[in-house]
This record gives C-alpha cells, sequence and structure tokens, in this order.
C-alpha cells in the first residue's frame, strides 16, 4: 500500500461528529468539548495497559544489561519523545545516552516545523545506523496515524539490527500493520480539529511515554517507594526535593540533612544508605553497586546479613 496516496481511511484522519459546529461553539463549548473527548484518552490507555506492561519489562530488562532506549518520531510525535527522553537524567540521573530521542529533521525540527522530512523512509534508516542501535537497544517507533515513512524505516532497520522495537500508534491494527516486538495501540478516535493528532493522540501518547520512562526507571531501581531517590541535585528546586526526600525519610531536620547530602557527594538514594545502615559513603557505594544500585534491594539484602 502506498500511504501517501489516501489517508483519509485512518481513525486520525476522519470527521468528529461531535464537534462538527465547532467554529459556532461559544469559548466555554470548546472547553467542556474537549474535556469531555479528551476522556477518550484515558480509556485508550487502559484499553493498552498489556501491552504497555510488556514494553516497560522488556525494556527495563534490556536497560539492566547495558541496552538503550530510542524513541523515533516525526512531527508532534518526535517531539514528544525527545521531551520524554531530555526529561529522564533530571529525574532519574540517567546518563544521557541511556534515553535518547530521535526526531526527522534533527535539533531543528523540534522548534520549526519540518514535517516533509517524515516522508523519507530511508532517513529513518540512517538515524539507527547513525546511532549504531544493535541487539541490546530498544527501538520505539512513535507515529500516531501509524503510516510515518521515517518511523517505519527506523523500525525496519533496528529489527535488521536485531534490536527490540515497539510500536505506537492511535489507529487500530486493522488499518495500519507493522512487525514490532511489542505494538501497541492508543485508539483515541477521531480528533475535534480534523487530522491535528496533537490533540488526542498526542495527549494519549504523552501519557503512555510517562509510563513507560517512569515504569523502566522504577524496575531499574531509580525510585524508592514513590520518591525520586535518584535526582539529580543541579539547581535550587532540586536540591530542596531531595533535602526534603531526606528529611521525611529519616526524620532529620533541615541543617542534618544537608550535611548528610554533601557527604554523599549530593546522591539522594547514597545518602539514605549511608544514614540508615551507618555507612561511610565509600562502603554504601561498594553495596549499591553490589545490587545494581538499586536501595531497597540493598537494605533488604544487607538486613538479611545483619540478622545472621
Amino acid at each position: 500500500m502506498n500511504y501517501l496516496e489516501q489517508r483519509g481511511y485512518l481513525l486520525t484522519e476522519q470527521i468528529n461528529s461531535n464537534s462538527q459546529d465547532l467554529d459556532r461553539l461559544s469559548s466555554v463549548e470548546l472547553v467542556d468539548l474537549f474535556n469531555r473527548e479528551d476522556i477518550k484518552t484515558i480509556e485508550a490507555i487502559a484499553k493498552a495497559r498489556s501491552d504497555l506492561a510488556k514494553a516497560i519489562d522488556i525494556s527495563s530488562s534490556a536497560l539492566s544489561k547495558g541496552g538503550r532506549l530510542f524513541y523515533v518520531g516525526a512531527g508532534t510525535s518526535g517531539r514528544l519523545g525527545v521531551l520524554d527522553a531530555a526529561e529522564c537524567p533530571p529525574t532519574f540521573c540517567t546518563p544521557t545516552e541511556m534515553v535518547q530521542g530521535i526526531i526527522a529533521g534533527g535539533f531543528e525540527a523540534l522548534v520549526k516545523s519540518s514535517e516533509n522530512l517524515e516522508d523519507k523512509k530511508e532517513d529513518g534508516a540512517k538515524a539507527i545506523a547513525r546511532a549504531k542501535v544493535s541487539q541490546l537497544d530498544v527501538v520505539v517507533g512513535i507515529s500516531a496515524g501509524g503510516t510515518t515513512p521515517f518511523v517505519r524505516g527506523a523500525i525496519e532497520a533496528a529489527r535488521e539490527r536485531k534490536a527490540t522495537s515497539i510500536f505506537i500508534s492511535c489507529v487500530p491494527t486493522e488499518q495500519v500493520q507493522i512487525e514490532a516486538d511489542v505494538d501497541i495501540r492508543l485508539v483515541t478516535g477521531p480528533e475535534i480539529l480534523a487530522g491535528s493528532t496533537r490533540l488526542k493522540a498526542g495527549t494519549a501518547t504523552k501519557m503512555a511515554l510517562n509510563i513507560l520512562s517512569t515504569g523502566v526507571m522504577v524496575r531499574l531501581g531509580k525510585v524508592y517507594g514513590n520518591r525520586m531517590v535518584d535526582v539529580a541535585v543541579t539547581n535550587r528546586k532540586l536540591t530542596d526535593r531531595a533535602l526534603r526526600i531526606i528529611e521525611d525519610l529519616t526524620d532529620l531536620d533541615r541543617e542534618r540533612a544537608k550535611v548528610l547530602l554533601e557527604s554523599s557527594d549530593r546522591q539522594v538514594k547514597l545518602a539514605l544508605l549511608m544514614h540508615w545502615k551507618g555507612l561511610h559513603a565509600s562502603a554504601a557505594r561498594s553495596l549499591l553497586q553490589k545490587h545494581q544500585g538499586n536501595l531497597r534491594a540493598a537494605l533488604e539484602n544487607q538486613s538479611t546479613l545483619d540478622k545472621k
């Protein structure tokens, strides 16, 4: 099928009967309509729960073995991927290469429309080659309508290199098929503004990426309870957050929490382990490394040893 000829059959391109009189609605009516339609993004995520869980499991397994996670997209889909990747280092203190975003058109496409570049399938394959994707890696192709040549080229190239492939789209499988290890369909229906997939499709995609990346980081031990214990303490806001985490979990006052944080080289996870186990930084660091940076595993293992 030549996807560039006729795309009106795609669910994301169809006309939404609920917004036929969009240009005649009052501002309040517009807001209410968006609110009603956006409920469908929650429903779409719920229906994709099993596939999202599978994506979390295989991605976290790959990253725990030294693999990388790539998001590949064009236009809105590409920008959402780059955004999610960019937020991983400050939130989870990941190295910048662990989660990466690839967008058709490169950096300039983040702030300037370059949608014509999404039509080049070979560019998607070249991007995968430049990134030196291997069998250790996971490549997530994001395409609301499912037909973006750049994304499909990237997925095909990734599979040729034996990488794990995940596809995220907002059309049902009977409309667009693809070979991927995990096929996530977020069926949000026709957009309020016909064809504008930056709306419901974009919202559902952002939600899915939130779940995927956060779930992966939880599995990698970068979260303790629901606390961001691997936060990168790089500015005043994040310093305050780090101190509050330490205060809340240890019952230390602000000044003592600050001393503990500084003695851990501003690493919250390390500070907590030092405090709870009465260890110096070097010993706590070795214990964490032994458990691949998983604070809970380090604590539970050490507690078991203490009882022997």
